[in-house]
């Protein structure tokens, strides 16, 4: 929960359609606060995905509206504090990941936020660190392997020490190494989450409630 008790974000009757005459998501309610865990599952082309990018202000409703931090966001400029706070990891870490070293990629996000580059370069570091990545800052991004990438695209999120953390399909492509590496970095993390994974047992572990996008709604999930 934010200082004020109101939630970290929430949609309100949010609509939305890329096909007018073909609806993703109607009158989707939705809550999250500090500390909540929320695993998303649906079939492919239900809208997990876009549920995240109507989140951060990569599309935007049809109907209803989004509030974040306690405040109401339908324009674009509206957002633009808000992808400073959220956190969104893709499902494909190559797009994710643009830069020609690891260092570069993590700093990124910091230097667009103002930091100074001894403050973004120590900032990289310890991330890195955190995600026992250590060593990895003059590597070549596209060098590594899928896991690598997978977990240096989380690095990149995290060094923006974002608030509420969006994850779409995190385990998605990885082998039993790096999803039992991730799963037990993200089960470690304070932020509030939204994680979109087809894979239940992964998301049993880490959520603590569960929600299934279904014809276009939003239902409750027991993931036990």
């Amino acid at each position: 929960m934010s200082a004020d008790g109101l939630p970290l974000l929430a949609f309100r009757g949010v609509a939305f359609a890329y096909d007018r005459d073909r609806p993703v998501l109607e009158g989707v309610d939705l809550e999250v606060r500090a500390g909540e865990r929320l695993g998303l599952v649906g079939p492919n082309g239900s809208g997990k995905t876009t549920l995240l990018h109507l989140a951060v202000g990569l599309l935007h409703p049809t109907a209803g509206h989004i509030e974040a931090f306690g405040e109401a966001r339908r324009e674009e400029k509206d957002f633009h504090e808000v992808r400073g706070r959220v956190g969104l990891l893709f499902q494909d870490p190559e797009d994710q990941l643009f830069s020609p070293t690891v260092a570069e990629d993590v700093a990124f996000g910091p230097l667009n936020l103002g930091k100074s580059r001894e403050e973004a370069r120590a900032i990289v570091g310890e991330t890195l660190q955190a995600l026992d990545l250590g060593g990895y800052e003059d590597r070549i991004t596209h060098h590594l392997s899928y896991g690598e990438k997978r977990l240096v695209a989380l690095a990149s999120v995290l060094a923006m020490r974002p608030e509420v953390l969006l994850l779409d399909e995190p385990t998605d492509g990885l082998d039993e190494h790096y999803e039992g590496r991730l799963t037990g970095i993200l089960r470690g993390l304070g932020q509030a989450m939204v994680l979109v994974s087809h894979d239940r047992g992964f998301l049993a572990m880490v959520a603590n409630r569960g929600a299934c996008i279904r014809q276009c709604r939003l239902e409750p999930l027991d993931l036990a």
